[in-house]
Protein backbone atom coordinates (compact mmCIF):
# COMPACT_ATOMS: atom_id res chain seq x y z
CA UNK A 1 0.00 0.00 0.00
CA UNK A 2 1.40 3.41 -0.98
CA UNK A 3 0.18 6.31 1.16
CA UNK A 4 1.11 9.73 -0.22
CA UNK A 5 0.32 13.39 0.20
CA UNK A 6 -0.62 15.20 3.40
CA UNK A 7 0.41 12.49 5.87
CA UNK A 8 3.07 12.37 8.60
CA UNK A 9 5.26 9.63 7.05
CA UNK A 10 4.35 9.07 3.37
CA UNK A 11 5.51 5.81 1.89
CA UNK A 12 4.78 2.15 1.33
CA UNK A 13 3.27 0.16 4.19
CA UNK A 14 2.31 -3.48 4.55
CA UNK A 15 -1.20 -4.16 5.81
CA UNK A 16 -3.12 -7.36 6.27
CA UNK A 17 -5.86 -8.39 3.84
CA UNK A 18 -9.16 -6.63 4.48
CA UNK A 19 -7.54 -3.46 5.80
CA UNK A 20 -9.28 -0.16 5.24
CA UNK A 21 -8.11 3.33 4.27
CA UNK A 22 -8.18 4.36 7.96
CA UNK A 23 -5.70 1.52 8.72
CA UNK A 24 -3.32 2.80 6.04
CA UNK A 25 -3.51 6.34 7.46
CA UNK A 26 -2.81 5.10 10.97
CA UNK A 27 0.18 3.09 9.67
CA UNK A 28 1.82 6.30 8.36
CA UNK A 29 1.12 8.39 11.45
CA UNK A 30 -2.13 10.01 10.29
CA UNK A 31 -2.77 13.18 8.37
CA UNK A 32 -0.77 16.37 8.81
CA UNK A 33 -2.35 19.68 9.79
CA UNK A 34 -4.55 20.75 6.89
CA UNK A 35 -5.08 17.24 5.48
CA UNK A 36 -8.53 16.94 3.92
CA UNK A 37 -9.57 13.54 5.26
CA UNK A 38 -13.23 14.28 4.48
CA UNK A 39 -12.45 13.72 0.79
CA UNK A 40 -11.46 10.10 1.49
CA UNK A 41 -13.68 7.14 2.21
CA UNK A 42 -11.95 6.04 5.41
CA UNK A 43 -14.05 2.87 5.51
CA UNK A 44 -13.09 1.68 2.00
CA UNK A 45 -11.43 -1.73 1.86
CA UNK A 46 -7.98 -1.61 0.26
CA UNK A 47 -6.62 -3.76 -2.53
CA UNK A 48 -2.96 -4.84 -2.58
CA UNK A 49 -0.84 -2.39 -4.58
CA UNK A 50 -3.34 0.44 -4.22
CA UNK A 51 -2.31 4.09 -3.62
CA UNK A 52 -4.04 6.35 -1.11
CA UNK A 53 -3.43 10.02 -1.90
CA UNK A 54 -4.35 12.47 0.86
CA UNK A 55 -4.87 16.04 -0.38
CA UNK A 56 -4.64 19.19 1.71
CA UNK A 57 -7.76 21.30 2.17
CA UNK A 58 -8.37 23.25 -1.05
CA UNK A 59 -5.79 21.26 -3.02
CA UNK A 60 -6.65 19.49 -6.24
CA UNK A 61 -6.55 15.74 -5.67
CA UNK A 62 -3.52 14.07 -7.28
CA UNK A 63 -4.00 11.97 -10.39
CA UNK A 64 -4.92 8.38 -9.60
CA UNK A 65 -2.14 5.91 -10.24
CA UNK A 66 -3.34 2.38 -10.95
CA UNK A 67 -1.39 -0.56 -9.51
CA UNK A 68 0.28 -1.02 -12.92
CA UNK A 69 2.19 2.22 -12.25
CA UNK A 70 0.91 4.36 -15.13
CA UNK A 71 -1.08 7.52 -14.62
CA UNK A 72 -4.80 7.01 -15.14
CA UNK A 73 -6.30 8.90 -18.05
CA UNK A 74 -3.07 9.29 -20.01
CA UNK A 75 0.00 11.37 -19.33
CA UNK A 76 -0.16 13.93 -16.56
CA UNK A 77 0.14 17.61 -17.34
CA UNK A 78 3.62 19.02 -16.98
CA UNK A 79 4.28 20.69 -13.63
CA UNK A 80 3.98 24.49 -13.59
CA UNK A 81 4.59 27.25 -11.06
CA UNK A 82 0.82 27.16 -10.32
CA UNK A 83 0.75 23.33 -10.10
CA UNK A 84 4.15 22.17 -8.84
CA UNK A 85 5.12 18.51 -8.59
CA UNK A 86 5.48 17.02 -5.08
CA UNK A 87 9.01 15.63 -4.81
CA UNK A 88 7.95 13.15 -2.13
CA UNK A 89 5.20 11.47 -4.13
CA UNK A 90 6.31 11.97 -7.75
CA UNK A 91 6.83 8.87 -9.87
CA UNK A 92 9.91 8.26 -11.99
CA UNK A 93 7.87 9.14 -15.09
CA UNK A 94 6.70 12.43 -13.57
CA UNK A 95 10.24 13.40 -12.54
CA UNK A 96 11.52 12.48 -15.99
CA UNK A 97 9.12 15.08 -17.47
CA UNK A 98 10.78 17.93 -15.57
CA UNK A 99 13.05 20.14 -17.70
CA UNK A 100 16.64 18.90 -17.75
CA UNK A 101 15.76 15.63 -16.00
CA UNK A 102 16.08 12.34 -17.83
CA UNK A 103 15.59 8.77 -16.67
CA UNK A 104 18.93 8.49 -14.85
CA UNK A 105 18.56 11.78 -12.98
CA UNK A 106 14.94 10.91 -12.12
CA UNK A 107 16.24 7.63 -10.66
CA UNK A 108 18.90 9.55 -8.69
CA UNK A 109 16.19 11.83 -7.24
CA UNK A 110 14.13 8.81 -6.16
CA UNK A 111 17.22 7.14 -4.68
CA UNK A 112 18.07 10.27 -2.65
CA UNK A 113 14.42 10.58 -1.54
CA UNK A 114 14.46 6.94 -0.39
CA UNK A 115 17.82 7.35 1.39
CA UNK A 116 16.51 10.39 3.27
CA UNK A 117 13.08 8.94 4.00
CA UNK A 118 11.62 11.81 1.97
CA UNK A 119 12.73 15.34 1.19
CA UNK A 120 12.33 17.94 3.92
CA UNK A 121 12.52 20.86 1.50
CA UNK A 122 13.08 21.64 -2.16
CA UNK A 123 16.66 22.63 -1.25
CA UNK A 124 17.36 18.94 -0.53
CA UNK A 125 17.45 18.47 -4.33
CA UNK A 126 20.88 20.14 -4.26
CA UNK A 127 22.32 16.97 -2.72
CA UNK A 128 21.34 14.89 -5.77
CA UNK A 129 24.38 14.27 -7.94
CA UNK A 130 23.86 16.03 -11.27
CA UNK A 131 21.75 18.90 -9.92
CA UNK A 132 23.88 22.01 -9.85
CA UNK A 133 22.91 25.62 -9.26
CA UNK A 134 21.59 26.20 -12.80
CA UNK A 135 19.46 23.08 -12.95
CA UNK A 136 18.21 23.69 -9.40
CA UNK A 137 17.16 27.24 -10.37
CA UNK A 138 15.14 25.81 -13.28
CA UNK A 139 13.51 23.11 -11.12
CA UNK A 140 12.78 24.95 -7.87
CA UNK A 141 9.64 26.80 -9.09
CA UNK A 142 8.22 23.59 -10.57
CA UNK A 143 8.46 21.37 -7.48
CA UNK A 144 7.45 21.43 -3.83
CA UNK A 145 7.60 19.18 -0.79
CA UNK A 146 4.16 18.34 0.55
Amino acid sequence: MHVAGAVVHPGVVQLRAGSRVIDALEAVGGGVFGADLDRLNLAAVLVDGERVAVPKIGEQPPAEIPSGGGVAGGPAAAPTVDAPLDLNSATLAQLDELPGIGPSLAAAIVAERTKRGGFGSVNDLRSVRGIGDGRFADLAPLVHVG
